[in-house]
């Protein structure tokens, strides 16, 4: 059974290893304990038979909100919890003021823009050289 909830102290340690898997730079361990008590932050998880499967991030500030981090762990991919905890994270963020969304994406993500594009999603603009490890520009996207 999927469940969607809040991510608690608990689910730490599965986001750290998913975020490690994911990512080529990956958010420290203490970056992503700290999301827990930072007030800005609603972090969400997709739990699958009581395993954390995948997480999503997202900072308010103000009416707008900065999706930082959505990751699924690799052998649950390309089965809609991307998608899910993207829609789970903007339906939350509505209810909290939020009106509009933006996210950066690696250039060459093209299942991740596809899904974005999918979702409403724009794309506004380009940050040169955002990522490391490949060096790479991130497409801006927003949704208003």
């Amino acid at each position: 059974m999927e469940i969607y909830r809040p991510m608690t102290a608990f689910d730490v340690d599965a986001v750290y290893n998913i975020e490690v898997e994911a990512f080529s730079v990956p958010w420290t361990y203490e970056a992503i304990k700290g999301e827990l008590v930072n007030p800005k932050a609603i972090y969400i998880v997709a739990e699958i038979d009581d395993i954390v499967r995948g997480y999503a991030g997202l900072w308010q500030i103000i009416d707008e909100g900065y999706i930082t981090n959505i990751a699924v762990d690799d052998a649950f991919r390309h089965r809609g919890i991307g998608y899910e905890l993207v829609k789970k994270l903007e339906v939350i963020g509505r209810e909290k003021g939020i009106d509009r969304f933006t996210l950066e994406v690696r250039e060459s993500n093209d299942a991740a823009i596809g899904l974005y594009k999918k979702m409403g999603f724009e794309v506004c603009g380009k940050r040169i050289n955002f990522y490391d490890r490949p060096k790479e520009d991130a497409i801006i996207m927003w949704l208003n």
